[in-house]
């Protein structure tokens, strides 16, 4: 079976995904979530011509004054009646403007006498000087968060001035993860011989606490294929996503697709042309979307950034799903590479990327302290210190 291009097995992932369930939650449980609807403003902001300083409204063809002054207009409230020919208000920042005033004096440039006011400096320049008129940040109607866009602490403040205490969004993806493997011993545990620390969907979980997901870990499943089909027939009664790690690759005791295919799943693919996490596959039980990562904790946590957090988002609603890169400038040379695309785990230092030497896939040292992976396409051609290159941030 040939590999599969990276592009070409993300596609197919996130074709397997349809957009949760729509529901309306309060603003800020919204945040980090994806609008699931356009969020239209339902009031003009501001609603009022407002003051945009301290000072005294006026009209403007009536400067240099005198004005009487006869009343004041603050936040909130208002002057309460229209200004008449040469009278004047009191008003502060983010009080309405009064009918009949169009203008805002600076109260550093007045003189005041009892009621009696006069202009001592140059005054506004223009008529509507120191007004924010109404509607000037957006009007009745207007898009205040798109439809799959990412909603944030200033998407918060915006819908909320805006007119809303809640928002659509979709349903969190409930993700089940399953660890295989007779090796793996709970965290923490003791590791006698050849045994080790299930670390896995630890670090799955802990990848996922930033996102819109629900997880559920399943536990260790021993080497035994009834015990993971019957561990995936469970999950898929719930999850929308089954998250295997482990037992994808051809050993004998690679267990994961014969599982798959014994509780009744259909895969779509399995090995992609990716360095690290050839042994990835994909496919749907029931409702639910399987996906199985290597069992290595860096191909793991590769394919994990490449393909889960994609497929979350998929399912959460969000208009462009898919990873970001960012172009860097390499601080060091790269060889020439192979047939399959690769992920080179980078740190950031003097503005430059560079790739350490030891980016063997169990290499979590390198991993734990890289800021990125440079991305090389297949066969890219040897690259010099110097020329640019993509990255993926890491979670």
């Amino acid at each position: 079976m040939s590999l599969l291009p990276v592009a070409d097995a993300q596609t197919r992932l996130l074709a397997l995904a349809t957009p949760l369930a729509v529901e309306q939650v309060p603003l800020v449980d919204a945040v980090g979530r994806w609008a699931a609807e356009h969020v239209v403003a339902r009031r003009d902001q501001p609603a009022l011509d407002l003051s945009a300083m301290d000072g005294y409204a006026i009209r403007y063809a009536e400067r240099p004054g005198p004005w009487t002054v006869v009343g004041e207009s603050a936040a909130g409230s208002g002057l309460g009646r229209p200004l008449g020919p040469y009278e004047a208000a009191r008003i502060f920042t983010g009080a309405p403007v009064p009918d009949g005033a169009d203008s805002v004096l600076i109260q550093e440039e007045v003189g005041r006498d009892g009621a009696r006011l006069t202009m001592t400096g140059e005054g506004p320049l223009r008529i509507g000087g120191n007004v924010r008129p109404r509607a000037t940040d957006f009007a009745i109607g207007a898009h205040l968060v798109a439809a799959g866009r990412m909603v944030t602490a200033r998407h918060v403040a915006l819908a909320g001035i805006g007119g809303h205490g809640t928002i659509p969004v979709r349903a969190r993806p409930r993700v089940a993860l399953i660890s295989t493997g007779d090796e793996l011993v709970p965290l923490g545990a003791p590791t006698p011989g050849a045994r080790l620390p299930a670390s896995n969907a630890a670090m799955l979980a802990a990848l996922l606490t930033g996102h819109p997901a629900i997880v559920v870990d399943h536990g260790i499943i021993r080497d035994d294929l009834d015990a993971i089909a019957d561990a995936f027939r469970s999950a898929a009664q719930t999850a929308d996503i089954i998250v295997t790690t482990g037992g994808v690759s051809v050993g004998d005791h690679d267990l994961v697709r014969p599982a798959l295919e014994k509780a009744g799943a259909t895969l779509d693919f399995w090995r992609v042309a990716m360095r690290p996490g050839k042994p990835l596959l994909a496919g749907r039980l029931g409702d639910a979307i399987v996906l199985g990562l290597p069992g290595n904790p860096v191909s793991s946590y590769v394919t994990a950034c490449l393909f889960l957090l994609p497929l979350i988002a998929k399912l959460g609603g969000a208009a462009d799903p898919y990873p970001k890169t960012r172009t860097v400038t390499l601080g060091a040379p790269l060889p020439r590479n192979g047939a399959r695309q690769d992920y080179l785990r980078a740190r950031i230092e003097g503005g430059r990327a560079f790739a350490p030497d030891g980016q063997d896939s169990a290499a979590l040292v390198a991993l734990a302290s890289s800021d990125g992976l440079i991305v090389r396409p297949p066969h890219a051609p040897a690259a010099a210190a110097g020329d640019s290159a993509e990255m993926l941030a890491l979670a």
